[in-house]
């Protein structure tokens, strides 16, 4: 079990959030402190302006960013090396003598930020600090694929001047194709390469953008709508000559380079064998599970939680007449009953789409049995593009912007509708959008009284974990699955796929497991079929340490349920409540928010 002293990971991610005597009414600290915090948070904005635009904070002074994207490329990256360096740096350096206790926590939710931020500069391959994967380009990353979507679904264009900045965001997303083609070259001379699958995943979703004809393309097609809509002419066809001069030449170009570097691929899938492969993901591990876990105490909690799971899961078949074969021979064979599946048609997968968006709007008139404060902001679901489904996880969230002009959306890959038999299919809905992934980004984006760049950040493993639980808020505290036995093995499914991950994650990363094994021991438990299998661990191969943030989140919190539940007077909406309302924070630091309460 995961011994709760082994998460607190600094003095200054803990202590820091203790109020002492010495912490008095005085607002020249908070100041100092919110000053500092808040200039890195604007200057952050005016260098990323994709994040400016995903905020809705590129307008009036900051307009200029709506027609930039971020810079890309081996000198964009040092800077950012430099910059993580030098701000934790100046943070460790600043005197906290009279912080408020709402400034000590300030302090701790920056200290940890920074800190795992300078860690992952030290390392000279991969995207930058903070994002510890140490490819740039993979079948999940890289401007091919998150710049079209983005153009297509977060760019606005209300009118000439919004089509003018698409365009001209269009020419610059040629650059970053080079910045970042420049940037493999650079880390190939370093020994760091791809695995030869994913390689071979990602080389011809590349294509498949480079060889498309531009008008088809989502993004133009976007483009053509909205500017038909306002009767503004010539900018399809601008639209077009620009991919075809500009954005295809690069996509070649970054093609070619790819695949040169082929041949020299290999097929191990862990970065154990990258240069200081092991720190590598000891650092991916700290910034995603924000706690000083090692692999191999992960390893353990994943096993012993898998057993947990399956021994539930095995009760529930066994009462519903599932009783031949281990557990995950039994689900598997529950995967493919046609009662259980939609279509894998158009049709079929609108029909699953119109069942989501309804499980939704059923469950949202139950939310206030359990929580005090709901969000505005609505969701919307769906489906992840087809040009980038085989690639892309099985599903995700995308937040609100800070001023609430757009809804957060919930993305569902449909590239199989076999992937998501109907019994699984709530839960995830319950994760992605309410009470997990949207009420909780959703009512932090809204909340007046935190800082804007804790309103606009985030923690994996807090926001996982959150979601996670919120998985069991739906199942338990509202028993949606009261007349659904089946519908609760999905829930529990969903557990184990979670903690099945981080069994896989440590075990491709630290016991060296070949990708063969991985796939094996996921579709073997049951927690996902072999097609999707073979896509998670593909993820766990290019993003060392993200699946290990979700269990590991979700045990905290429930934990941190638990003990709360054993005192006096316990009220879950006011746990709820309190465990949201400060926002996305370091575990540790979250620890010690719910203790203060106590």
């Amino acid at each position: 079990m995961i011994d709760r002293r082994r998460l607190l990971l600094t003095a200054a991610a803990t202590a820091a959030v203790a109020p002492t005597l010495a912490q008095a009414a005085s607002t020249d600290a908070d100041g100092r402190l919110n000053a500092l915090l808040d200039g890195w948070f604007e200057a952050d904005i005016d260098e990323s302006p994709e994040h400016a635009t995903s905020l809705g904070l590129d307008k009036g002074a900051r307009a200029g960013l709506s027609s930039k994207l971020s810079e890309a490329g081996p000198d964009a990256i040092r800077k950012d090396r430099q910059k993580a360096v030098g701000r934790w740096e100046q943070l460790r350096a600043f005197d906290q003598s009279g912080l408020s206790q709402a400034g000590a926590l300030n302090y701790a939710i920056a200290s940890f930020g920074r800190e795992t931020a300078a860690q992952t500069s030290r390392f000279a391959y991969g995207a930058g600090p903070g994002r510890p994967s140490p490819y740039v380009v993979t079948q999940l990353s890289g401007s091919y694929f998150s710049v079209p979507d983005f153009l297509d679904n977060q760019h606005r264009i209300d009118d000439a001047a919004g089509a003018d900045a698409f365009l001209s965001r269009l020419e610059a997303f040629a650059g970053v194709l080079d910045g970042e083609t420049a940037k493999i070259r650079e880390d190939a001379g370093l020994g760091v390469i791809p695995p030869d699958f994913i390689i071979d995943r990602m080389l011809p979703q590349i294509r498949t953008l480079r060889d498309a004809s531009a008008a088809d393309m989502a993004m133009i097609k976007s483009l053509a709508r909205k500017t038909g809509a306002l009767n503004l002419s010539g900018y399809e066809a601008r639209g077009v000559a620009i991919v075809d001069q500009k954005v295809k030449p690069a996509l070649a170009r970054q093609v070619a380079v790819i695949e040169a570097l082929r041949p020299q691929a290999v097929h191990d899938a862990g970065v154990w064998r990258l240069p200081d492969g092991e720190a590598f993901y000891a650092a991916g591990l700290k910034a995603n599970t924000t706690t000083t876990l090692t692999a191999r105490e992960i390893h353990a909690l994943g096993r012993e939680q898998v057993a947990e799971i399956s021994a539930e899961i095995d009760a529930i078949l066994k009462a519903q007449g599932y009783t031949q074969g281990t557990v995950g021979e039994r689900i598997q064979a529950l995967n493919k009953e046609p009662a259980q599946l939609f279509a894998n048609t158009d049709a079929g997968k609108e029909e699953l789409l119109a069942w989501l968006n309804q499980l939704v709007a059923d469950l949202e008139p139950k939310l206030p049995q359990v929580f005090g404060r709901l969000p505005k902001s609505h969701v919307e679901i769906r489906r992840v593009p087809v040009s980038i489904q085989s690639g892309a996880p099985g599903g995700y969230y995308q937040g609100p912007p800070l001023d609430g002009s757009r809804p957060g959306a919930y993305y569902i890959n449909l590239r199989d509708s076999g992937n998501w038999p109907k019994f699984a299919l709530p839960t995830l809905t319950y994760h992605e959008a309410s009470p997990g992934h949207h009420l909780q980004v959703a009512l932090q984006r809204e909340s007046g009284e935190l800082p804007q760049w804790r309103r606009a950040g985030g923690f994996s493993a807090y926001n996982e974990g959150w979601a996670l639980y919120a998985e069991a808020v739906a199942a338990n505290d509202l028993d949606v699955y009261a007349a659904n036995p089946l519908g609760r093995v999905g829930f529990l499914m969903s557990y184990l796929f979670r903690a099945v991950r981080l069994v896989v994650d440590t075990g491709i990363h630290s016991e060296r497991w070949s990708r063969e094994q991985a796939v094996e021991y996921m579709a073997a438990s049951g927690a996902k079929p072999l097609d999707a299998s073979n896509s998670e661990i593909n993820r766990y191969s290019v993003w060392p340490g993200q699946a290990c943030a979700y269990k590991v989140g979700h045990t905290v919190i429930a934990r941190l349920r638990k003990e709360a539940e054993a005192k006096p007077g316990f009220d879950l909406r006011a746990f709820h409540d309190a465990v949201l309302e400060n926002g996305s924070l370091p575990l540790a630091v979250l620890e010690q928010v719910m203790s203060r309460r106590a």
